[in-house]
């Protein structure tokens, strides 16, 4: 007598198993004091120069000069602003209308980094 065929066996399935996960490297490091930039110095100057008029700062700073005038954001009726960065030493500057005329006395000087609001003449 002959034996009965063997049925073909199913295919073994075998679940996927997922490689364990790679630990992470070193932390990444923080820049130390010395390399993160200075922080922004702000200025803003409270005037009412009239309609069609625009202010203007030169000193010396980064970004400016004594020779021309970088013209201030103007963010209300009165108030015109500016961020200078980068700077690592006192800002040393004037106010114009205009890039023409020189606001009268002293020059003003604002440290880096700080912030300051001035009532500029004319």
């Amino acid at each position: 007598m002959k034996k009965p065929a063997k049925k073909p066996s199913a295919p073994k399935v075998t679940k996927a198993v997922k490689a364990p996960a790679k630990k992470a490297g070193a932390p990444a490091k923080k820049k130390s004091a010395a390399t993160t930039e200075p922080p922004a110095t702000f200025i803003s100057a409270q005037i009412d120069i009239g309609f069609g008029n625009h202010l203007t700062i030169r000193g010396s700073g980064p970004g400016l000069s004594w020779d021309t005038g970088v013209v201030m954001d103007n963010v209300g009726a009165n108030l015109w602003t500016v961020t200078l960065l980068d700077a690592t030493k006192p800002i040393t500057f004037k106010i114009l209308v205009n890039d023409l005329s020189w606001s009268t006395g002293a020059d003003y000087v604002v440290a880096p980094g700080k912030s300051v609001t001035i009532f500029p003449t004319f």
